[in-house]
């Protein structure tokens, strides 16, 4: 019993700090990065189990954390009010064309690394965006404005 509640008790200190991580860390980790999350679940694993490394315990310590995953996203499915708090929301980085700076700021994004992904999505400019998306899972969505989109919006603003 002891490991289930430390494997709980782990989870929740888990899911909140990736949580506070925000989803540009989520999606785009670095090698480092990427480093310390696999020492992470090394000293959690220490954590959880503490001196048992008995099969029994890693696999009570692994089920624990399952079953909460579980859990959290059937509250986010049966309770659609938890969606947002438990797995985040997409936000805008990118309107028709111009980059929203408030929710680069609060994502901790710049302009290069959102100029970064248009490129590979084979976006050259972007004048070229009518919107970017950042998913809550780090990725960031991209669409296109049609072609005689920009021209039209371009030479309204001209004649104005």
């Amino acid at each position: 019993m002891d490991i289930v509640l430390r494997a709980t008790v782990m989870f929740a200190v888990l899911f909140a700090l990736l949580r506070l991580l925000g989803k540009r860390e989520l999606g785009q980790l670095t090698p480092f990065e990427f480093v310390v999350l696999v020492v992470m679940g090394d000293l959690i694993q220490q954590g959880v189990t503490h001196n048992d490394f008995s099969v029994t315990g890693a696999t009570l310590a692994i089920c624990t954390f399952a079953f909460w995953g579980v859990v959290l996203s059937w509250l986010s499915y049966l309770f659609p009010r938890l969606k947002d708090p438990l797995e985040g929301h997409p936000r805008i980085v990118i309107r028709d064309g111009r980059l929203r700076e408030e929710n680069l700021r609060r994502d901790r994004l710049t302009r290069a690394e959102v100029e970064s992904e248009m490129r590979l999505a084979g976006i050259a400019h972007i004048e070229q965006v009518a919107w970017a998306i950042l998913e809550p899972q780090g990725k960031i969505s991209f669409i296109r404005r049609e072609a005689g989109e920009s021209r039209q919006k371009d030479q309204g603003s001209a004649s104005n």
